[in-house]
């Protein structure tokens, strides 16, 4: 078994001698670390390989903008050095949604999710300046099977069959919808470990490095997946009944396939 990303030193400056604990890890890829001082402050250190998509930098740049509009973690820091790079940030309030007791819950918590999207969803989509237009997300996706970069026995759920990384790109392609995208500020990974809950709804939003304006299905299509993922079949429509719209098969097959290609 791999060891997670340390934390580089530079990134516990003013840290120094903070108890810290992998509260998170996908390994070798990117590692988060919860630090808490004696005096009980938290803060999370996030390491990741330097030239993953998309980088921390991003992420913590995405983060500051969010945070006039929505709750999302206040960032202290972020840097690199050698192969490694870091994001620094406050901790928040409330429990992420895979280890919420709501769980026991699925009918109320699939609606404090959906309520909590359709909130990311009213941000003002011309006050945000970045902007992920379908035709660069599967140029991104036909480069990276073009480069090698996708495995299917890694990267390709098995909704989508027993299919080459070309195979799936082909199946992107017949079904990459004709109609103009519902454009929306997307939270680009809605899935319930990205989403912090009280008893009450959502208290705040992390994993942002795919914020950007675009189709709302991109999120409608994971955060339904995720519902399957987290709680079991036959919460999926439960949530876009409570969030407000029919479901889209079409939309929600591309924009699953899309999210395994893009890694």
């Amino acid at each position: 078994m791999q060891e997670p990303r340390p934390i580089p030193p530079p990134a516990l400056h003013g840290m120094e001698g903070w108890e810290a604990h992998v509260a998170w890890s996908f390994v070798p890829e990117a590692t988060t670390w919860r630090l808490e001082a004696p005096g009980g402050e938290v803060r999370y250190v996030k390491v990741a390989r330097l030239g993953r998509e998309p980088g921390l930098r991003s992420e913590g740049e995405r983060m500051v903008w969010a945070a006039a509009h929505l709750p999302v973690a206040r960032v202290h820091a972020w840097g690199s050095e050698g192969a490694e790079e870091w994001l620094v940030t406050q901790g928040m309030p409330g429990v992420d949604a895979t280890r919420h007791p709501l769980r026991a819950e699925p009918a109320r918590l699939v609606s404090l999710l959906a309520a909590g999207l359709r909130r990311f969803h009213a941000v003002p989509a011309r006050d945000c300046p970045y902007r992920s237009p379908v035709a660069a997300a599967v140029d991104t996706a036909r480069l990276r099977v073009r480069d090698g970069l996708v495995d299917p026995s890694r990267d390709l759920h098995p909704d989508h069959g027993a299919r080459t990384a070309a195979e799936a790109l082909d199946l992107l392609e017949a079904l990459r919808p004709e109609e103009e995208e519902d454009l929306a500020v997307c939270h680009g990974d809605y899935c319930l470990p990205n989403v912090l809950l009280d008893t009450t709804g959502v208290r705040g939003y992390v994993d942002l490095g795919r914020l950007a304006v675009a189709d709302r299905w991109w999120d409608l299509a994971i955060a339904t997946w995720s519902c399957t993922w987290n709680l079991g079949p036959g919460w999926e429509d439960a949530f876009l009944e409570a969030y407000g719209v029919r479901r889209d098969a079409r939309k929600i097959a591309f924009y699953r396939l899309l999210y395994d290609l893009l890694g």
